[in-house]
């Protein structure tokens, strides 16, 4: 199936005031949380689809009490940003997994402490 790159692109506006910004968050959020169970499937992530939610909640909920609406606005034009990037498959596995730090995903080590611990496992 082929994908429009245009096909997830959200003309971005300033918000008229809090009730309109409040509505675009809601907008957003509902749009990334539906949007869970295909970003599992498409990136392959080995986490629940309720992990996928639990931690797109805490992105929104990081910035909560920005009280500027100028600055919601930007929060709000990345956030289509980054929603049509991920939908778009233009992100690997990798970008999507760096919103899951606690989960170790690549084993019990990913990297070795310092370059000589490394050294002598034989990893260059």
């Amino acid at each position: 199936m082929a994908i429009s790159p245009t096909q997830f692109a959200i003309t971005t506006r300033q918000s008229r005031n809090w009730a309109d910004a409040k509505r675009q968050v809601l907008s957003t959020y509902r749009r990334w949380i539906r949007a869970a169970p295909e970003i599992q499937t498409m990136y392959s992530v080995p986490l629940p689809v309720s992990a996928i939610r639990t931690r797109i909640r805490q992105e929104f909920e990081r910035n909560r009490f920005v009280n500027k609406l100028s600055v919601v606005d930007i929060l709000i034009a990345r956030s289509h940003a980054d929603y049509q990037e991920t939908m778009n498959f233009w992100r690997q596995t990798t970008h999507i997994m760096s919103y899951f730090k606690e989960e170790n995903f690549r084993g019990e080590k990913s990297l070795p402490s310092s370059f000589l611990a490394g050294f002598l496992e034989g990893r260059n």
